[in-house]
């Protein structure tokens, strides 16, 4: 098995984890990879030798790796997919963010989680993605996402109008800051934020979440993943942004059609036999927390 090491290069705590597990990958002769980013960075900070970074260096991680580690939170785990996208290489997210869903692992469990996988006690998952397929004019841009789709409005003051179609049959016309079409990973992402419902990522439904509607009887509205979602805009009303997974494009002119589909590949994540879904939830939103009152 050979690990690939990638990670946001701007958050100073990436560093001294990273090298920690390449130097002790080194002693237990497990074979790894990493970007010539975190190669670099990791030689620029003495906390390699060059030996080890030159060798180790690789610019197409998903082709050298069996398995991915990201070094990050959410923001780093979503960047790496997009770098993998239908490659279909497993990423296990190290956590170094905050909140991080989709990092699975902290950085203390590094060197147990690797010899778990080592041993074969540990699950790939697939997690499915949405692909837009934006028409302006006559431009075609074909986009995915593993979170979420969100169209916003943007520019000046006021609300954008989205008129939404599921399968040709019109399902509202939203005015609202915006709307956000999720997969079940991004459930508890920015769809959660809005009150959107939290979904077990092994279901196959996309999620519908109002921004700010204006409309206090519009809620959140979960469809089957067969679906097509036809959303049509007019930026005469209104400039928007359509962002995937945090990359946006703004739209100023004319009228815009996307069509949302479920994607003909998944991105595969790896758990640990020993994790759960319902743990993730409990540790990062603190269910069943109990707060006891100080008697004395």
């Amino acid at each position: 098995m050979t690990y690939g090491i990638t990670g946001n290069t701007t958050k100073d705590q990436l560093w001294e984890p990273a090298a920690r597990l390449v130097r002790w990958m080194i002693d237990e002769s497990i074979d790894f990879c990493m970007t010539p980013e975190v190669a670099d960075g990791l030689l620029e900070r003495l906390l390699l030798t060059e030996a080890a970074c030159r060798d180790a260096q690789t610019d197409d991680l998903a082709s050298a790796a069996d398995i991915i580690l990201s070094f990050g939170g959410d923001g780093t785990f979503l960047h790496t997919a997009r770098q993998v996208a239908d490659r279909g290489t497993p990423i296990l997210g190290v956590n170094i963010g905050r909140l991080g869903f989709l990092a699975g692992i902290e950085t203390e469990q590094m060197q147990d989680a690797v010899l778990a996988i080592e041993s074969g006690r540990y699950v790939v998952e697939d997690r499915s993605c949405i692909e837009a397929l934006v028409t302006n004019g006559s431009r075609t841009e074909r986009h995915f996402a593993l979170n979420e789709f969100v169209i916003e409005r943007s520019g000046r003051a006021g609300l954008v109008a989205v008129d939404v179609d599921v399968n040709d049959v019109p399902l509202n016309n939203y005015w609202a800051d915006g709307i956000i079409i999720s997969t079940p990973t991004g459930s508890t992402a920015y769809s959660l934020s809005v009150g959107g419902p939290i979904v077990s990522p092994g279901a196959e439904v996309f999620v519908i979440s109002p921004i700010a509607s204006h409309s206090l009887t519009v809620r959140p509205i979960v469809l089957e993943d067969t679906c097509r979602i036809h959303a049509r805009i007019d930026t005469e009303r209104q400039a928007f942004v359509l962002a995937g997974d945090g990359a946006s494009t703004e739209y100023t002119s004319g009228s815009v059609d996307v069509m949302f589909t479920r994607a003909d590949f998944a991105i595969r994540v790896v758990r640990l036999e020993d994790q759960h879904y319902f743990d993730t939830l409990r540790n990062k939103l603190m269910w069943g927390l109990r707060r006891h009152r100080n008697t004395s």
